[in-house]
């Protein structure tokens, strides 16, 4: 059996396997006006394919998306009339550019941004008493995040690890010096309710 991973690696992947053999065959072909009808064909299925994407009556401003979308598939071999300039290869390598995602996509990314936000806050609070009420009331909400995404239990000390974690080490708290935090039975059942309302409120029932 023959498995994607073992296949050419397609240049754009949303076409899919078919499109990009179809273009290979047309590069091949040595008649110029065959070679022409066979790149308008493939232009008219990668337009079926966008159709749902786009408005019909719009959808003219995307043709020549789809010409240049052609000629990069083609890795630029494709020597055929286009009713648009053809692209520049240099032009769209430098266009490519690598995502960025946020970092608390890479680690802890059940917790979210708000908690890591509310970490450097209670980092730079200078009232011990209140710094201690926001330690706690953050302590609370990531066991609430992780008991949301992930297992059905969690001990406390997970928790105090990776909040350590989160601020780098500047937040060391433990059982010792920190008050136990939401028994994981009721924040599950918090949890089935709230999704029990959701359900109900949306008609799921």
């Amino acid at each position: 059996m023959e498995y994607n991973t073992t296949r050419f690696k397609l240049v754009i992947p949303e076409y899919g396997r078919n499109i990009q053999k179809m273009i290979d065959f047309a590069i091949k072909i040595k008649d110029r006006k065959k070679r022409n009808q066979c790149a308008l064909s493939i232009i008219r299925l990668m337009t079926d394919s966008n159709t749902n994407k786009y408005n019909k009556k719009i959808f003219n401003y995307f043709k020549h998306k789809l010409w240049n979308q052609l000629f990069i598939m083609s890795n630029y071999k494709l020597d055929i009339d286009t009713p648009f300039p053809k692209p520049n290869p240099k032009k769209t390598k430098n266009f490519i550019k690598k995502i960025v995602y946020p970092e608390y996509l890479n680690n802890f990314r059940y917790y979210g941004k708000i908690i890591r936000d509310m970490i450097n806050v209670a980092i730079n609070c200078k009232d011990e008493k209140k710094k201690e009420g926001l330690l706690y009331s953050i302590a609370n909400t990531m066991k609430k995040n992780y008991l949301r995404w992930n297992k059905n239990m969690v001990e406390d000390d997970v928790i105090f690890k990776d909040l350590t974690k989160l601020s780098n080490g500047k937040i060391s708290i433990t059982n010792n010096n920190m008050d136990p935090l939401l028994q994981c039975s009721k924040i599950l059942k918090r949890n089935f309710n709230h999704r029990i309302r959701k359900q109900y409120k949306n008609g799921n029932f």
